[in-house]
């Protein structure tokens, strides 16, 4: 059966489809006699005239021709780059079928996943933005020689490839960046800098990556290379520190040949080598490599609605897993009696301490070590059952040896974080096997135009 599909569907044939979902990278999905196709560009509802590119045996791809029937929610892209740029790809959808797409996505992927039947009545309506536009505080742009037009090329990889979309400004990053972007465009052209060849690991400069404190309007400009020294570096410093609110200009060594972005060796050009951000009064700060939410007006959403769902006594004992640069724990510390915040990266438990002691908060204790060890430790040996513990993993999600001890240790509440539906399904399921059940879950949109979406899902003890 399945090869009759398989030889009904091949390369270069023309098709008309109907489009009835997105994937999770954000083209259309149809069928052709159940034989499933990505259409790049098209939308839900659409019926489309497609071409096949390529065909993989259970999926093809194919490229969209005509729209013979639209969707009512397709829009004019706000980007001219749209098309080109994989920064983003929602931009031809109205933002309100964007939130409606997300929220669908998490029930469909709880339900397919995590096996969960009745999803619904325990989610919460999608929060979105009332101006999702230019709300990304961190861009990062990697740069090449274009030697056929004979320019400096800055700007995104083109979706599913590492070919460099060369803009002049990003819709959904801080208006800043246009003249960073033009400012570093000019200096690298005007001094010949060797770019970066990631298939031959020549050349110097490889990305620019930018920070901004939306609240404190302080920039950072970190140049990436691939070497110790970038040539002409002060003649760069003084275009920059032209632009208003520029704070930091660093180096970035990163010398591996690698997909990874940032090195670990931090070089001192101009200004600190941090700025600063708040958290509604609590004051954070950033440098180069420390985590930080990509959207600060969503984060503060994000991590007010977490408080509400986790309402903790004042007398509580938390536990912040995988706590990065402290961000969740400071804020909940204002709320309860004690934190404890484990992170394995050394920098960002140091990063911790320092913004715990910036704003004098004293019931916060950061641990350098991963979770699945550190935490059994803190309740076999100190004795220590939280009344709440925190997950915020990376896209990977919680170890198993982490819900392991989690579910054996009955804590009361879990209070989880995820920006990839798919493992929070996977890890919702054990727990679900193991003692817990789902409350709430409250999808928060931080990615507008994008189909990333983050959650966060409140598990309590199935007495």
């Amino acid at each position: 059966m399945c090869k009759k599909i398989f030889d009904t569907v091949k390369k270069n044939e023309y098709h008309t489809i109907k489009i009835d979902d997105l994937s999770k990278d954000g083209g259309g999905v149809g069928r052709i006699n159940n034989f499933t196709v990505f259409v790049n560009d098209a939308l839900p509802s659409e019926t489309v005239d497609i071409k096949i590119i390529k065909v993989h045996k259970s999926y093809a791809y194919a490229l969209l021709l005509n729209i013979a029937e639209w969707s009512p929610h397709r829009i004019e892209p706000e980007c001219k780059y749209s098309k080109k740029c994989g920064g983003c790809n929602l931009q031809h959808l109205s933002y309100t079928a964007e939130l409606n797409q997300k929220q669908k996505t998490v029930c469909d992927t709880l339900e397919r996943i995590g096996g969960f039947k009745n999803i619904k009545s325990c989610m919460q309506n999608i929060i979105g933005m009332e101006t999702p536009a230019r709300s990304r505080n961190k861009a990062q742009f990697p740069v090449c020689k274009n030697f056929k037009a004979g320019k400096v090329e800055i700007g995104f990889y083109a979706q599913g490839s590492h070919i460099v979309t060369d803009i002049t400004e990003c819709k959904i990053a801080h208006q800043a960046n246009d003249k960073i972007i033009a400012v570093c465009r000019n200096f690298l052209a005007k001094y010949n800098i060797e770019l970066y060849n990631e298939n031959s690991h020549e050349g110097l400069v490889r990305h620019i990556f930018t920070r901004i404190g939306f609240s404190t309007g302080e920039i950072m400009v970190c140049l990436v290379i691939n070497g110790e020294n970038l040539p002409y570096v002060q003649e760069l410093t003084e275009e920059l520190k032209k632009i208003k609110g520029m704070a930091s200009i660093v180096l970035n060594v990163n010398t591996e040949k690698t997909n990874i972005i940032l090195g670990k060796k931090i070089i001192p050009v101009w200004g600190r080598n941090y700025i600063y951000d708040y958290i509604d009064n609590i004051k954070f700060k950033i440098s180069p490599l420390s985590f930080y939410q990509v959207n600060p007006v969503q984060m503060k959403v994000l991590y007010k609605r977490a408080l509400e769902m986790a309402a903790p006594a004042l007398d509580s004992i938390c536990i912040d897993a995988y706590c990065g640069t402290g961000t969740i724990s400071l804020y909940f510390a204002k709320h309860i009696k004690k934190v404890y915040g484990i992170e394995i990266v050394a920098e960002a438990v140091s990063d911790a301490r320092e913004n715990a002691k910036l704003n004098n908060i004293k019931n916060a204790e950061f641990i350098l070590g991963k979770s699945e060890h550190e935490i059994p430790k803190l309740i076999r040996e100190n004795k220590i059952i939280p009344d709440i513990i925190i997950f915020d993993p990376p896209r990977k999600g919680c170890d198993i040896r982490l819900l392991e001890s989690v579910s054996q240790a009955k804590i009361k509440k879990i209070i989880y974080i995820s920006c990839d539906p798919a493992t929070l399904a996977r890890d919702a399921k054990y727990l679900c096997a193991n003692g817990y059940k789902i409350e709430q879950i409250q999808p928060v949109d931080m990615f507008p135009r994008t189909m990333h979406i983050e959650c966060i899902a409140l598990f309590k003890i199935n007495i």
